[in-house]
């Protein structure tokens, strides 16, 4: 079997699964099986060169492996453990969101009010993508991420390792701000914002193998939104930001709940799909708690 037709028939099989984007995904796993198994760097350029090549037995076999696992809806990314993001590889496993491009939006934004020596919270950091594509951008700048799952942190320093931010990252276990300190210039998070009840029609990939703690915001979405808003003043300094990540359809609450809080120059950004995709806000001048030692 050649290189060529191994790949189409891998194809096939995906369709037939009705797992979406299936030709890509053959695609992208040959090149990770030819990768791992035979130590050659891919690309379209040797694919085109070598697709009437026999496929070695080895290569074969773990591409067929591979196929069957994506045929049982396994994330792609959870099958070669990696993601990118914002221009950098980040390693993800079924511990963590796996990073979406709509995301981007939110770094886009905290890098508009970027400065030197910012001193960042990221709140439900998963896979750390958030705060470290940030600190990547800034000058001498440092980040704390939190996440109530151990197994989700350890993700996060990996990439942390990956990318150079070990000395100016810092991962806590907590619920939200129980073990935050501050003050910080900026907060952001992407938390649980889909409606419990909603959980059950998403597709396979998210429902059924990304973590649950990081899909579920409760009744009506808008739980850890409610939770983060009421506390997160005692620890930013003044006119200091906060932006988050919101689900279709919540701008006009999240915004919301920022206004009554106190926040000002609350504005609803966009995606490139022209959704709502980010909610920001500043502090305003109102005292939070005194700086600590972190």
């Amino acid at each position: 079997m050649t290189y060529e037709e191994a790949r189409k028939e891998a194809e096939q099989i995906l369709k037939g699964a009705e797992v979406p984007d299936a030709a890509l995904d053959a695609w992208y796993l040959l090149e990770y099986a030819i990768r791992k198994i035979e130590k050659k760097e891919t690309g379209r350029t040797w694919y085109l060169m070598n697709r009437k090549e026999s496929i070695l037995p080895g290569t074969l076999l773990y591409y067929q492996e591979l196929v069957s696992r994506r045929k049982q809806r396994i994330p792609l990314q959870h099958l070669t453990g990696e993601q990118e993001f914002y221009g950098y590889p980040f390693y993800v496993n079924e511990h963590v969101l796996i990073p979406r491009q709509d995301t981007e939006v939110l770094v886009e934004e905290a890098l508009k009010q970027k400065r030197e020596g910012m001193k960042v919270l990221d709140l439900c950091t998963g896979s750390g993508c958030i705060l470290l594509s940030i600190l990547k951008n800034l000058k001498q700048g440092t980040g704390v991420g939190i996440d109530i799952s151990e197994q989700a942190l350890e993700v996060a320093r990996r990439n942390a390792k990956r990318l150079g931010l070990e000395a100016a990252t810092t991962f806590v276990l907590s619920d939200l701000f129980e073990k935050a300190q501050g003050p910080y210039d900026m907060i952001v998070s992407n938390p649980p914002y889909i409606e419990t009840e909603e959980i059950a029609q998403l597709m396979p990939e998210v429902r059924d193998h990304e973590p649950r703690l990081a899909l579920d915001g409760m009744s009506d979405g808008l739980y850890y939104y409610r939770s983060i808003v009421s506390q997160c003043r005692d620890y930013l300094k003044e006119d200091g930001a906060l932006l988050f990540e919101i689900g279709a359809g919540q701008g006009a609450a999240v915004s919301e709940l920022l206004k009554e809080a106190g926040f000002v120059s609350v504005q609803v950004i966009k995606d490139l799909a022209g959704l709502d995709r980010v909610v920001a806000g500043k502090a305003g001048t109102k005292k939070g708690k005194q700086e600590k030692d972190v």
